[in-house]
């Protein structure tokens, strides 16, 4: 069973701080934990992965020297260049430029990659999982014995970003390729294709429960001042805060500190006048100082995502430090009674998380080898 290799590909992994880079890295780390061969792949930057393959006993490698996909596993700003920006204008729905580009690197790893017991394509990206669809029908014979398509959003069926009509043929076609999809909620197999939800597993985002909370923030929170947070993106209309910021502009009453990590940050630019120093944006920053900083504040704040398919992993992490949830659906009128509540400290309305535990990447990561040894 230990000699089982299992091969992860992503675009990006740690140090990257989003959804997929955790998904990747940490069921790699998990897989090593458990005494499998494990390899993942990523678009590498210039971080030295040394210590990193020396402490989780992983070996890490470059997807590729990409020409056109401009993210990285780094967390250093990107600059789009004037080319990118043309090409990205002109090709990006009609081609799903520039992600197109991982399917050629995707297929040129399996291409070398011999005796694979197990991989998992992450997406999003889904150009990744077209790669190893192509190299699969190119040589079945020596492709992974068994491919789970790991999505943690929709594609076809994603009403974020809706691609072009003629991308379903796309989609059914890795769809009938891989052995299994793998999707975090149940609900969220109304946006895949009816004819493959046998091949759907429902595998929720995982981590480290066992992980120590340590205090390494370097944010001063104000005694006595009342303090919550958002992490994550803004989408307008959709997780779309600036009625709830409108609100709080006229809670003149109250001493508050509202602490946001975004890199959307144009849709709060006309707020940064009108709450001044109550409101502190700042870029994401690494899990564990987020974790830090939110164990010390009041509450947490959620903008829903308006869809029954597709739910923001961040609520894992708010469940794992134990804070009241206040949660506002943007396309509602906004129920200042709830928040009114919030902002007096009485939290009998917090969006509540029931069973954690399905999240532990332990019980995360069985269930991939579940699959595997069943095949």
């Amino acid at each position: 069973m230990f000699n089982k290799r299992i091969l992860i590909i992503s675009a990006v992994i740690y140090p990257r701080i989003s959804p997929r880079a955790i998904r990747a890295t940490e069921l790699a780390k998990e897989f090593a934990r458990k005494g499998y061969d494990v390899t993942i792949y990523g678009v590498l930057g210039k971080y030295d992965y040394s210590d990193f393959e020396k402490t989780y006993n992983v070996r890490v490698k470059n997807l590729g020297k990409t020409r056109f996909f401009p993210f990285n596993s780094d967390n250093d700003n990107i600059e789009f260049s004037l080319k990118y920006r043309v090409l990205n204008k002109l090709f990006k729905k009609s081609l799903d430029y520039p992600n197109i580009e991982l399917a050629f690197w995707t297929n040129r790893v399996l291409k070398r990659e011999k005796n694979v017991d197990l991989l998992i394509t992450v997406a999003m990206p889904f150009s990744i999982h077209w790669g190893a669809a192509y190299r699969k029908t190119r040589n079945k014979n020596l492709f992974p014995k068994l491919w789970v398509a790991d999505c943690g959003d929709p594609y076809m069926g994603n009403s974020l970003n809706k691609p072009v009509f003629y991308f379903k043929y796309v989609e059914k076609w890795f769809c009938r390729a891989a052995n299994f999809i793998s999707i975090p909620l149940e609900n969220a197999k109304k946006a895949y294709y009816e004819e493959f939800h046998q091949k759907i597993k429902i595998i929720p985002q995982g981590f480290d429960l066992s992980q120590t909370i340590e205090d390494i923030d370097d944010i001063h929170i104000k005694e006595g001042t009342l303090t919550f947070v958002y992490a994550g993106t803004f989408y307008t209309g959709v997780r779309d805060p600036r009625s709830f910021l409108e609100y709080l502009t006229t809670r003149k009453d109250i001493d508050f500190q509202f602490l946001i990590f975004t890199k959307s940050k144009e849709i709060l630019e006309e707020f940064n006048q009108k709450l001044g120093d109550k409101m502190i944006v700042r870029d994401f920053v690494p899990r564990e100082e987020l974790l830090s900083i939110m164990k010390k504040v009041d509450f947490l704040v959620n903008f829903e995502n308006n869809t029954e398919v597709q739910s923001p992993s961040k609520l894992i992490d708010y469940a794992i430090v134990d804070k009241p949830i206040l949660s506002m659906n943007s396309s509602e009128e906004l129920d200042k009674a709830i928040i009114n509540e919030f902002l007096n400290r009485k939290y009998s309305n917090s969006l509540r998380i029931n069973d954690i535990y399905k999240y532990d990447i332990k019980n995360v990561a069985n269930q991939f080898i579940e699959l595997m040894d069943a095949s």
